[in-house]
């Protein structure tokens, strides 16, 4: 079971970690929150009406790494435009989607990471050292979409686009200040894809 998740009777998954992983992971899911923030709209609303009916943002945000985490849902790879009034009608699109879905995404980014975060503090506080981490079938799935805003927000950082780009990650020397970066981008990889193969049927 170390590095790697097992299945649980019931739909759930169990992974052993010490506690150098549980820290990693843990702040690496901090810092995703704090990317994330409670969105452009500010803090929640005490009128959940007035929350269902908020708007959000229009343009794609401009740090790179929310780009990736929130990517226009219209253009980019296989979707370019043949033409400047169609790449114009492309952003139209992707603007009028974004205002009606992005705060909706934001707050389901924000409620895996703090899945995340509360499931390693439980087990950091049940004892010293290593520990089994025991998920849900629920918090399996809100793990496996923070692990995989976790590498997409690494994989930003690194400019990863494509496989060729993790193949090359591989070949970093070890002096290389981005090597601890692309040591977690490649661990967490590991980690989502054994939590995937507990998930399937």
């Amino acid at each position: 079971m170390p590095g790697h998740f097992e299945p649980l009777p019931g739909g759930g998954a169990a992974v052993a970690l010490d506690e150098v992983e549980i820290s990693i992971i843990r702040s690496l899911a901090v810092q995703l929150l704090e990317l994330i923030g409670p969105g452009p709209g500010g803090a929640a609303s005490d009128d959940p009406l007035a929350e269902l009916f908020a708007e959000g943002p229009t343009e794609p945000p401009s740090d790179p790494v929310l780009h990736r985490l929130f990517p226009d849902a219209y253009g980019g790879p296989g979707g370019e435009a043949d033409s400047p009034g169609q790449a114009e009608e492309l952003r139209a699109h992707s603007s009028e989607f974004r205002r009606f879905t992005e705060n909706d995404l934001r707050a389901g980014k924000r409620e895996n990471a703090l899945a995340v975060v509360r499931s390693l503090d439980s087990v950091s506080a049940a004892g010293e050292g290593g520990a089994v981490l025991k998920l849900t079938a629920e918090e399996s799935r809100q793990w496996l979409g923070s692990l995989n805003d976790l590498r997409l927000a690494i994989g930003a950082r690194l400019d990863v686009i494509d496989e060729e780009d993790t193949d090359l990650l591989y070949q970093l020397p070890d002096e290389d200040p981005r090597k601890p970066m692309v040591m977690a981008y490649l661990w967490l990889g590991g980690l989502q894809e054994t939590l995937v193969e507990t998930l399937m049927p």
